[in-house]
């Protein structure tokens, strides 16, 4: 099974991004997207779910490879959070994806 380190490294390429302009759009340093493409650096929960809201990808695929990469619909609303997120200093989005962290585990929980 191909890394997602690899399918990171796809994503960006999908995009026609290079590796600095799709480290800023995620508030990172270029740097450490080099060093997940390479596989020195480790792909957490938080990075993947920043990667699946600011590009549109979908989290099945891009954790295990199933399905599409890019989700099929995209409705208004999430354009419009989309481009607040993307008003946001990184340290308010920072917040924003703590709070969307803590909403997914009471989803969870409440099944």
């Amino acid at each position: 099974m191909e890394p997602i380190n690899q399918r990171v490294k796809e994503v960006r390429q999908a995009l026609e991004l290079s590796q600095a302009k799709f480290a800023k759009a995620l508030s990172m340093s270029n740097g450490y997207i080099a060093g997940i493409e390479l596989e020195y650096n480790r792909v957490n929960d938080r990075i993947i779910k920043l990667i699946c809201f600011t590009f549109h990808v979908s989290e099945k695929w891009l954790r295990t490879g199933d399905g599409s990469m890019f989700c099929e619909k995209s409705d208004e609303t999430a354009k419009l959070a989309f481009a607040a997120f993307n008003e946001l200093k990184p340290v308010y989005q920072d917040y924003v994806m703590k709070q969307i962290d803590l909403l997914l585990e009471i989803q969870n929980k409440e099944g």
